[in-house]
This record gives structure tokens, sequence and C-alpha cells, in this order.
């Protein structure tokens, strides 16, 4: 296994290198796909690297409001088509009830770089600011065969209403499902978790590298850059709750994972990270775009149940999260909510294409696959940040009619699959992949 060196860097053993990181969703629907196909071979390998491919390695990946409309979700002013100046449009409804149109800051305990409740209201240049939210950093320990160590963590969900509004986390009444899934610990007198066991080692390096220009998906190399033990799980059972809490830096003490201003040490921290200052106890972690019912979402990408699918989503293969029950939806005793990610969505131009969407054109650009959730909070209450990864392709017919286009709403979604204009990939049956991401939302941008 190749490790990370002290600084972040990037392989180039033929192909275009990028620091690529694909939506959470787009993850768990390339690992699964890989299953199936299998990997390709080194020789294989070395014939793809011509420079056409993208190589992904440490790091975050391309930023959230990335160039053109098929990498950038953020909504346009309220005012365009009007005569009158956006300085004379009433707040967005959503401020003051937010299941009514508008942006919703999710995670009330973040910073984000982007003005959240200003949106439709503020013009947001492509690009600047990167799309980042800022969260509290937790230092709690975890018993160790070599004793107790620090453990770095985060908190974004809570399986408890009074908690999750104590914390500013999401609300999941789904996480009380997760069962063994969920390693225990107790909580300190300082309010930090003492977990029992499961540690996360991020020194491999993260690579990724594209099947082929033709065929992109499923990628012939993926290693994920951090990779939990047996024990670990980012669900965590405390008093009776159980929270979304993953680890996000090496159980190291403060010094070694001291980068408050950015470019941190990828061998020590999550890939998502984008700086880290465990004085002032933040991190600050890189946002993801998607949709949910029609509706543009930021989220967080912190771990899968597949290596490839971790590789691909820039999180941290965490095989405990294999023990989720998959395939059940809504029914009652379900930790899970879909994710749906096609794999051969348009990606003729790239970002400029206000159509494109999938794990093919995400390998072949290296942006957001823009994948499409469920419920999430303020549109349902089904939430949870445990999903469940619909793959579906487009039929030949499909494309060759012209069908093909951006979908943002889970029940166009379905209804595609049953006239059977979609289907599993390579025609298999619609349905669940298998492998189950874990993403916070953090917010809903209109």
């Amino acid at each position: 296994m190749v490790h990370k060196g002290g600084s972040m860097e990037f392989r180039s053993d033929g192909g275009n290198l990028l620091r690529k990181s694909v939506a959470c969703i787009s993850a768990m629907i390339v690992a699964s796909a890989i299953l199936q196909s299998g990997t390709a071979s080194a020789q294989e390998r070395e014939e793809r690297g011509n420079g056409e491919l993208l190589r992904a390695g440490n790091g975050p990946g391309p930023a959230a409001n990335g160039p053109g409309p098929g990498c950038n979700i953020i909504p346009p002013l309220a005012s365009i088509g009007t005569k009158v100046d956006i300085s004379q449009f009433p707040p967005p409804d959503s401020l003051t009830d937010p299941e009514l149109a508008g942006p919703v800051q999710l995670l009330k305990s973040g910073k984000f770089d982007i003005p959240i409740e200003q949106l439709t209201g503020v013009n947001v240049p492509a690009g600047t600011p990167r799309g980042t939210i800022t969260l509290p950093l937790f230092k709690g320990a975890v018993n160790t065969p070599s004793g107790l160590k620090p453990a770095w963590y985060i908190i974004l969900d809570a399986g408890d209403q009074a908690e999750a509004e104590r914390l500013g986390v999401n609300f999941s009444k789904k996480l009380h499902n997760a069962g063994d899934a969920a390693r225990t610990a107790t909580r300190r007198a300082d309010g930090t978790f003492l977990f029992d066991s499961g540690v996360v080692d991020f020194r491999p390096n993260r690579e990724v590298v594209a099947g082929s220009k033709d065929k992109p998906f499923p990628p012939s190399v993926a290693q994920p850059g951090s990779v939990g033990d047996a024990d670990y799980s980012p669900l965590v059972l405390v008093d009776g709750i159980i929270y979304d809490a993953p680890v996000v830096a090496a159980a190291v003490d403060d010094v070694f994972i001291n980068f408050p201003n950015g470019n941190p040490n990828y061998g020590l921290v999550h890939d998502q990270v984008v700086a880290i200052d465990p004085a002032n106890r933040t991190v600050t972690l890189s946002l993801i775009n998607g949709y949910s019912f029609g509706k543009p979402v930021f989220y967080i990408s912190t771990e899968s149940s597949d290596p490839t699918v971790s590789a691909i989503e820039g999180n941290t293969f965490a095989p405990r999260l294999r023990r989720i029950e998959t395939g059940v939806d809504d029914i009652n005793r379900s930790a899970v909510e879909r994710i749906f990610i096609a794999t051969n969505g348009a990606s003729e131009g790239g970002c400029q294409n206000p159509q494109r969407q999938g794990l093919g054109a995400a390998l072949l650009d290296g942006h957001r696959p823009n994948n499409t959730f469920g419920g999430i909070p303020t549109t349902a209450t089904d939430y949870s940040p445990v999903w469940d990864a619909n793959v579906y392709e487009w039929t030949e017919e499909a494309i060759e009619k012209g069908y093909r286009g951006l979908l943002t709403e889970e029940f166009r979604i379905l209804k595609l699959a049953r006239d059977g204009y979609i289907t599993g990939p390579g025609g298999a049956p619609y349905g669940s992949f298998g492998p189950v991401i874990v993403c916070g939302v953090a917010a809903r941008l209109n």
C-alpha cells in the first residue's frame, strides 16, 4: 500500500493529475459497479495512461462553487428577468419557515464561506468563495491496544431531536436503527466522547483513475486515502443516543495536525479537510453539490462501506458500516435513506453543459456528479445521513431519442425506472447496489 508523505502530492504516471473527489453518492455507485465488473489489469492501466484521463490524488478536489452551470448549483439572483433591483425584494420565505422556498442553513453549528441565507439575494461569483463549512472540532479519546489516544471528531447528526437542537446539527429518527453498525462510547466530564475502540489510518495515498475516455466508469484504479479498522464507525452510541460523529484526524497530539491556514498533511487528516485548528477546536471541510426533491443542496462526505466508493468519494472506508441493511428505504427498521446516482449521464461539454450529471462525467472532468438525495430535513421526515446508493443507467433508446438529462427529484427517477428509460448498470434491474455512504447534509440552497 502506498502511503502519504508530509505534504499533499499528486501522482502523475501518465494521466493528467487532478485532485478529484466525487460526490458521496457517486462513490458508492462506482464502487458497486466495480464490484461487478472488476478493475483493469496493470497492462490496461498503462495503455490508458495517454494524457487524457484524470488521476485523483489526496485532498478534497475541485470546489463546490465550480465553473459553468454543470458544476455550480448556487442559485441566481431572484430579480433576473424583472425591471427592479434585488434590493427591493423581500427576504426569502424560508427565513421565517424553513419548509417554504428559499435557502436554509441546516447545520447551525457551522460557519459557511458562502452566505447561505442570503442566496437568491446576492451574486456569488464562480470559484470564490470555494464552498466550505467550518465546524466545531471535538477532542475526545479512544481506547487502543497501546493505551488511550486522542480522538478528533465532528458531529453532524443525532438520533434525538432535543440533542440535535442543542448541538445545532440534523435530527435523524432513523439513526436508532443502526444497531451494531454503531460503536460505543461514554461521555466524559467535559462532554466529549471516550470511544471504546475504533481508529482510522489516514496514511494511504488516495488514487483514482478513470476507466477510459469512452467508458470512464468504472474506474481502472481506486484506492481509498483513509481506512478505519474493524471496530471503527462514524455512528456512535452514547447514553442511548446514536450520533453521526466522524473522525477527521489521526489519533495524535494537537501539534501534529495544526494547519489553521490550510494545506494540511493528508497523511494525518481526512481528505475533505481544507484546514484544521486544534487550538481553537475548529475544522474546515469541503462542501459537495447535490439535489433533493428538485432543490440544490450542499453536503459533507465522510465514510462509506466500500473501499472503491471511498476512493472515489475521498472519504474513509469503514467496513463496520457493512452491517447496515440496505434496500429497505422507509420501513420501520430502516437506518437508511436513498441516494440516486447516474453512471452515464450527460458529460459532453463538461461543466458548461447544464444537463451534466453522473459518475462518467465526474471521472472525466473531476467535478461533482450532481447526485440526487431522497429526503432531507425541511423536505421530509425520513432523513438519514446513511445513504443507500440506487445506481442507474440511461438506456441506449433513451439516449438516442434525446431523453437523457439532469434528474434532481426522487420520484421523477423512480418513474423513469418504471417506464424503462433507466435501469441498473449494464441493464440490471434497478435498485440498491449495496454499499452505504455517510453524508451529513449541510444546507439547502433554495
